[in-house]
Order: C-alpha cells, then sequence, then structure tokens
C-alpha cells in the first residue's frame, strides 16, 4: 500500500510545482476527450442526434460539466499540496492516479452502456489506489471518482440511453459505499483469492440499494440484483487484472508483489540460490530479523523482509569472493587489500543497479546500496596496516553510501552486521550476543550512520532486544545425542527373513 517512489522524497520546488500543474492540466485534457468520446457514444444510440448538434443544443450543461471536472481535478491537487507534496514531487505519480481514474471511468462507462447500469465495477478505483496508494488516498480519491461518476451520469445525454433512470441519481452513494466497503474489506486481504471473495462483500451495498431502488418492479428486481453482485465481484476480478500492468508499468510496490519478489522461485532468488548459497541462507536469517524489527517499530514488516531478501544480490557479480560462498581456498590471500576493497564493497553498488536492471521496485535497490552506509572494511584496513608503515585513508577502505535513509534501511544494517557476527562467537548466550550487537549499534552511531534517517534512541534500543531474542532463538543450544550404535534384535531379522 504505497505509491511507487516511497523510498525518496524529493523536495517540491519550483521546479517540481510547475511540472506537477502541467502533468495536471495535460491529464484534464485527456478526461475532456474521455467525456466526448462518452457524449459520442450515446448519441449513437439516439435516433436523429449527433455529437455536434447536441453540444449546439446543450452548451450550457457540457460547459457545467467540463468545470465541475476541472474542480475536481484540483481539487485532488490541493488534497496533495496539502497532505503529502513529495507525491506531487514526481510526475509518474501523478500520471497513476489520473491512469487509474481514467481507466476506471471508461471500464464503468462501457459495462453500463453495452450491458446495466447497474453492472458498473464502481469499486475498482478504492482498490487500485488501496494497493498502489494508500487507505487514506483511496479513501479520498474514491470520494472524487463517485462525484465524477455523478457528473458524468447528469450532464451528459446518458440518462436519455439509460432504461434505469432512477439509478444515476444513486450514482454517487453507490459508488462511494461499495468503495468503503472495498477499502475496509481490502485492507485485511493478503492473497489474491480472498481478494476475489472481497467482491462479494463489495457488492452488499449495491445490491441492498437496487432493492430499495427498484423495488417497484416486483419480481424483475431479482434480475437486476443479480447484476449488482456481479459489479462486486466484478470490481475484484478486474482489480486483480490490472493490478500487475500498474505495478509494472509504474514499478510499484505492493504486498503481492513483494511476496512474489521473496518467493525462493523468484528468478533472483533462484540465482542466489544456484550460485551464492552461503549468502542466500545468510539473506534469508537476516529477512528473518528485518521483519521482527519491522513489525516490533511499526513499519512495513513486507517490504523489511523483500529488501532483507536482496540486500547482497550484488555479491552475485563475484560470489566466490565473500567468506559465506568459500570452501576452504581464498582467493583474497593473493590480492592486494586495496584490490579486495574494491571487490567487497562493489557489491553494494552492483546490487543496486542489477535491481534496477531488473526492473525490481528501486526501495528494494535503494536499501541494497544504503545497508553499509559509509562503514570501513576493517579487516582489509588492518591487513593494509600491517603492511605498510605509512599512514592511510581510511576511506578509501570505506564502503561509498550513502547512508541509510529510511528506517528500514538502518533495520537491515544493523541486521545484516549482527547476523554476521553471531556466526563468529563460540558462546552464543544472550548476554554475548547482547554485547555483540550493542557493539555493533555504538559503532555505527559513532560513525554517524543514522544521521540521515528518521530512527530515534528508542528504536534502536527496540531493534537490539528484538534481534538478541530472534539470535537466540535461531542459534539455540541443543542437547548433545548420546554417540550410542544400536542394532536389529534377532527376533525382527528372523520376521523380515520371513
Amino acid at each position: 500500500m504505497r505509491y511507487a517512489d516511497s523510498a525518496e522524497r524529493r523536495t517540491f520546488g519550483k521546479v517540481e510545482c510547475v511540472k506537477s500543474v502541467f502533468a495536471f492540466l495535460f491529464n484534464y485534457l485527456i478526461l475532456l476527450l474521455l467525456v466526448a468520446l462518452f457524449i459520442w457514444m450515446n448519441t449513437l444510440a439516439i435516433e436523429g442526434e449527433s455529437f455536434t448538434n447536441y453540444v449546439k443544443e446543450h452548451y450550457n450543461v457540457v460547459i457545467y460539466l467540463l468545470a465541475s471536472i476541472f474542480i475536481l481535478c484540483l481539487t485532488i491537487y490541493f488534497y496533495y499540496i496539502f497532505e503529502d507534496k513529495s507525491m506531487l514531487a514526481f510526475t509518474r505519480n501523478i500520471w497513476l492516479i489520473f491512469v487509474m481514474l481514467d481507466i476506471c471511468l471508461l471500464t464503468c462507462y462501457l459495462f453500463g452502456y453495452f450491458f446495466n447500469v447497474y453492472s458498473r465495477p464502481v469499486a475498482l478505483l478504492a482498490l487500485l489506489a488501496l494497493l498502489l496508494l494508500s487507505r487514506r488516498d483511496a479513501i479520498f480519491l474514491n470520494s472524487i471518482f463517485a462525484v465524477m461518476m455523478f457528473s458524468i451520469d447528469s450532464f451528459t445525454n446518458f440518462s436519455e440511453i439509460n432504461a434505469y433512470p432512477i439509478a444515476l441519481s444513486a450514482t454517487p452513494l453507490m459508488a462511494f459505499s461499495a468503495g468503503m466497503v472495498g477499502i475496509f474489506v481490502g485492507s485485511q486481504v493478503k492473497t489474491r483469492i480472498r481478494s476475489f471473495l472481497s467482491g462479494f462483500a463489495v457488492s452488499i451495498p449495491i445490491v441492498a440499494m437496487i432493492a430499495c431502488l427498484e423495488y417497484s418492479r416486483g419480481g424483475a428486481v431479482v434480475y437486476l440484483m443479480l447484476f449488482g453482485l456481479e459489479a462486486g465481484v466484478l470490481s475484484s476480478v478486474l482489480f486483480m487484472a490490472f493490478l500487475p500492468v500498474f505495478e509494472v508499468l509504474f514499478n510499484c510496490i505492493t504486498d503481492y508483489r513483494l511476496r512474489e519478489l521473496t518467493d525462493h522461485d523468484a528468478p533472483l532468488m533462484r540465482e542466489l540460490k544456484e550460485r551464492a548459497m552461503g549468502t542466500f541462507n545468510h539473506s534469508i536469517v537476516v529477512a528473518h530479523l528485518a521483519e521482527a524489527c519491522a513489525i516490533a517499530l511499526g513499519e512495513d514488516a513486507a517490504l523489511a523482509r523483500a529488501a532483507a531478501y536482496y540486500h547482497d544480490v550484488g555479491k552475485l557479480r563475484q560470489p566466490e569472493y565473500f567468506t559465506e560462498n568459500q570452501t576452504g581456498y581464498n582467493p583474497h590471500n593473493e590480492l592486494s587489500p586495496e584490490l579486495s576493497v574494491d571487490i567487497i564493497r562493489a557489491h553494494a553498488k552492483d546490487g543496486y543497479e542489477l535491481i534496477l536492471n531488473r526492473r525490481l521496485p528501486k526501495a528494494l535497490a535503494d536499501v541494497a546500496v544504503q545497508h553499509h552506509g559509509t562503514m570501513p572494511i576493517k579487516y582489509f584496513y588492518a591487513k593494509a596496516l600491517k603492511m605498510t608503515d605509512g599512514a592511510l585513508n581510511i576511506e578509501d577502505f570505506s564502503y561509498g553510501g550513502p547512508k541509510p535513509q529510511t528506517k528500514i534501511a538502518a533495520i537491515i544494517m544493523i541486521a545484516d552486521a549482527s547476523e554476521a557476527i553471531s556466526r563468529t562467537l563460540p558462546d552464543r548466550s544472550p548476554e554475548k550476543v547482547e554485547g555483540a550487537v550493542r557493539d555493533i549499534i555504538e559503532e555505527r552511531m559513532d560513525l554517524d550512520q543514522f544521521d540521515e534517517c528518521d530512527i530515534t534512541m528508542k528504536d534502536l534500543a527496540v531493534i537490539k532486544s528484538t534481534i538478541v531474542s530472534c539470535l537466540t532463538g535461531v542459534y539455540h543450544s541443543r542437547v548433545q545425542y548420546p554417540k550410542l550404535k544400536l542394532k536389529r534384535t534377532e527376533e525382527e531379522n528372523t520376521k523380515e527373513n520371513a
């Protein structure tokens, strides 16, 4: 439930403001073309009517319609101005909003035109906005959509070809109520099959309103109520059909996509498992730690888990140079410390580029390049100090950054180092693990690694306790099994031979 550039927070300056205004005006013109299409299609169903004649005879109505749509677009703009300017800083996000709006308007119109006015999937926009934006944005855009549907129904010639004119006056309430049910039901849904089933819940207010509006038609009301049921189910079906398209086109992050990316059969995960099993296993444990920390802090657990899965994919470029993938031979023994450092620190940037090249969410790429910050690679720095009498610049032996920009990146920085150091502890008692994790956090605080994210001391205390609890559970001690060699009795051997 987030938009495409959630990991980035661009300043909304004059340049971004001008770009956003032009993007809104351009999309407003697209909406006008859609309205013109609706009017033209309606005139085809009216004998002796034409598009130009209708506009000439009802120019005041058309002007009112254009003005109402402009006001609604302006309302959307000012909503984000006051609530989330960073959303407007990226024109891609503006296009995401309006493409959703355009597709939903067109879909609803076509179903109302070719089938029945009650068959329109009026909750489609609410469901898409819930997953692609946020629940708050979904509630707001659902309200805008309901009013826009009412304006188009009322101020075009759609009423002249519709056999159920009373339905048009109920459009805003029907669209709003169905969308709100979809939002609150959909926010609890975590699988695609449940998304489909949620369509039946969405249809409840539609069917109830049809029963109230059309009860005078007698038995025919059952026929119309079936259209209402279809409208709810169709909203969820089309939502599942359109969602992957939006995910790819706008590189959006949704819980569904994150689950697919963390599947062990996902392309990069399968490649990591085949070529760098040690890194793969390390990433699994880090994901467990990061997810637990995110839950404890109220952060996005699904995003933290996925980011941890992919934080080290840059090691795929040269997996044999990383300890967890080595089986005895260490190629660094034949290299200078400077060259070794170049290979080790390159994995952060390599991971960033690899994730973007595979068209995966940028939020994952950001964590991949940020999870080491500007930390020094102490092993090779110490090795270089032993090989020279002069002073060395520690920055030449440090990661290039940037430092963590989000809490999730900071969590994974700590979880990554904690998991690695826990493997080196001969004594993995809670006290020893706590001491090691505390040292990791304090070292990064001393080196100002958390200066560019909004993490607090309280957050760091929660992260420490959570990681300690998880690591002591992962690497718990076991009772040593007695070395007994058991033999089969003579009676058992006799039975088997018989």
